[in-house]
């Protein structure tokens, strides 16, 4: 029988070191390193799903509402509740944001256990474009610029999300048996680069989460002008351009 090779397991703080040094926390939980990226595969199809799950129960109290109020059994206004391209893709980024911002900041709370915190802003942004990245893509920032008055842009030409990505010509068709109705109009992104943002909204939340943990509150812009790459700016608040 062929035995295939075990996943790959660095540990959740320090991967090389670990690699090396035996573990002496009994409590260490380890974790593999394809956990994150199969993550990160599976979260932007979810987030669309839960929109369309929504949006198809918001329709279905609509019509039983009005059903109730005049008999008519339609939806307020005579017809159906869609969602078009943008509030879709307004929904997807507050979910992913948000659920990113949540890992961020449990990121920095236990990278703290075994870890001086950054003090300085610099030094916090600094720990971001090494510790941090590296810790979660195995690579650090590639670029760092800053205008030194409160905004940072973090370049990754090789961004690992984004890496392994390939995409068709179609439309992707996100209609299903439950929300055929509701989805009719509802259409994901069909360029590569506009299909590609998405993915960046969880990263860019884990980067507000990590710098929200570290004391800084900040706003922050991903995008991509051409995959792999990726930018991330960080705009903290009373930053001036």
């Amino acid at each position: 029988m062929a035995s295939h090779p075990r996943p790959s397991t660095p540990s959740f703080v320090e991967p090389t070191a670990q690699s090396q040094v035996p573990l002496t926390d009994p409590t260490s939980t380890l974790l593999s390193s394809s956990c994150l990226d199969f993550l990160l595969i599976e979260l932007v199809p979810m987030a669309y799903r839960i929109t369309a799950d929504l949006a198809a129960r918001e329709e279905e109290w609509l019509r039983q509402d009005a059903s109730k109020g005049d008999g008519r059994g339609s939806v307020a206004g005579g017809g159906t509740l869609t969602l078009d391209e943008e509030e879709a893709r307004e929904a997807v980024f507050h979910r992913l944001e948000a659920l990113g911002y949540r890992v961020g900041l449990g990121v920095v709370e236990r990278f703290s256990r075994t870890h001086p915190r950054p003090q300085t802003p610099l030094d916090i942004i600094k720990f971001l474009c090494k510790d941090l990245w590296t810790l979660l893509f195995r690579k650090q920032i590639d670029n760092l610029k800053t205008n030194h008055r409160g905004i940072y842009v973090l370049t990754d030409n090789t961004f690992k999300p984004l890496s392994r990505m390939s995409f068709d010509i179609h439309p992707t068709n996100l209609t299903s048996a439950t929300t055929t109705t509701t989805m009719a109009n509802m259409k994901r992104p069909t360029t590569g680069l506009a299909r590609a943002q998405p993915f960046l909204y969880f990263p860019a939340g884990v980067i507000r989460g990590s710098l929200a943990a570290l004391g800084i509150q900040a706003t922050v812009q991903a995008e991509t002008s051409a995959l792999p790459g990726a930018t991330f700016q960080i705009r903290t608040v009373g930053a001036k351009a």
